[in-house]
C-alpha cells in the first residue's frame, strides 16, 4: 500500500471535515441503517475477509473467521438514555427543567494494531459513527524501508475489505500522528497500542486540547494456588497465552504457581502446549 504523504492527509482531513458536518445532522435511525448495512456486508464477506486477514496477519481462518463475525457487533447504533437521578431531578420543586444533549465530538483520528485487524477497526469506527462523527483511521503498518520505498502496509488489506465507512491512511505512524492531532479539524484521538506510544500520542494531543480514548498495552501475571482445579485451569491458561499466538493484550505475560502445585503444573501446561 501506498503510504501518505501531507497533501494525502491534508485531503483526509477536509473530507472528515466535510463528512461531519453533513452525517453529525442525521438522525440515529439513517446512522443504524448505514451501520446495519456495514455489518451485514461482513456478515456476507466474512470467508473472503477472513481469507485476506489469516494471509495477512498469520492467525488461523477459524480465527480471523471468529473475528470478523464479531466485529459486526459493535456497528450499531447506542440510544441515549436519562440516568435515574437526572430523571428524579428534571422536575425540581421549582419546576426549571433540566435538559441532557448528547452532541458528536466531531471527527476522531483513531489508531489501530496490527493483531486485530478486523475487530480492532470495528470496535473504533462504531461508537463514533453512530454517534454523529467520522473517522479518520489509520491501520497498523510496518516498515519496510528499500529503494524508493518508505515502507508497505502489514495488515490493510482486511481493513479495506472490512469497511467503508471511513476515510483510511496508511503511512509512517510518527508522520501521520503528528499531523493529524496537530489539525484543528480533528476532535478526538483513539489509540490501541503500547503504553510508551500512548504517552507520545497523549502529549501530542495535549497541545490542542483533545479528548482522548486509550487502550495501552497489558502486563498480565497469573496467579494458581493449590486448590485450583489444575485440569480446567491449565485448559484455560494454555488457550490465553497462545490464543493469536500470543498477541493479546490480556495474554499472560508470567505465572507465579504455589509450590505445593508447581511440578504438576508444569507438566501438565507443557503437555498442554505440546498439543
Amino acid at each position: 500500500m501506498p503510504l501518505a504523504d501531507t497533501a494525502d492527509l491534508d485531503r483526509a482531513l477536509q473530507a472528515a471535515e466535510r463528512g461531519y458536518r453533513l452525517w453529525k445532522r442525521s438522525t440515529a435511525e439513517e446512522r443504524g441503517r448505514v451501520l446495519k448495512g456495514a455489518a451485514q456486508l461482513i456478515r456476507q464477506r466474512v470467508e473472503h475477509i477472513a481469507r485476506v486477514a489469516t494471509l495477512e496477519e498469520g492467525k488461523t481462518i477459524a480465527e480471523t473467521r471468529v473475528e470478523a463475525l464479531v466485529t459486526a457487533k459493535p456497528l450499531r447504533v447506542l440510544r441515549g438514555r436519562m440516568s435515574p437521578h437526572l430523571r428524579a431531578c428534571a422536575r425540581p420543586p421549582d419546576r426549571n427543567a433540566i435538559l441532557v444533549m448528547k452532541e458528536p465530538v466531531g471527527p476522531v483520528a483513531a489508531f489501530a494494531p496490527w493483531n486485530f485487524p478486523i475487530a480492532n477497526p470495528g470496535r473504533k469506527l462504531g461508537a463514533p459513527i453512530a454517534a454523529g462523527c467520522s473517522v479518520i483511521l489509520k491501520p497498523a503498518e510496518e516498515e519496510a524501508p528499500g529503494r524508493g520505498d518508505r515502507g508497505r502496509s502489514r495488515t490493510s488489506g482486511c481493513r479495506i475489505a472490512a469497511r467503508r465507512l471511513a476515510k483510511l491512511v496508511f503511512g509512517v505512524p510518527d508522520e501521520v500522528s503528528r499531523h493529524l492531532l496537530a489539525s484543528p479539524i480533528i476532535r478526538k484521538l483513539s489509540f490501541t497500542g503500547s503504553t510508551a506510544v500512548g504517552k507520545h500520542l497523549l502529549a501530542l494531543a495535549a497541545a490542542t486540547v483533545k479528548r482522548t480514548t486509550m487502550e495501552l498495552g497489558g502486563h498480565a501475571p497469573v496467579i494458581v494456588f493449590d486448590d485450583a482445579d489444575l485440569g480446567r485451569t491449565v485448559e484455560m491458561l494454555a488457550t490465553a497465552k497462545f490464543r493469536n499466538s500470543g498477541q493479546v493484550c490480556v495474554s499472560p505475560t508470567r505465572f507465579y504457581i504455589q509450590e505445593g502445585i508447581y511440578d504438576r503444573f508444569v507438566a501438565a501446561f507443557t503437555s498442554a502446549y505440546a498439543k
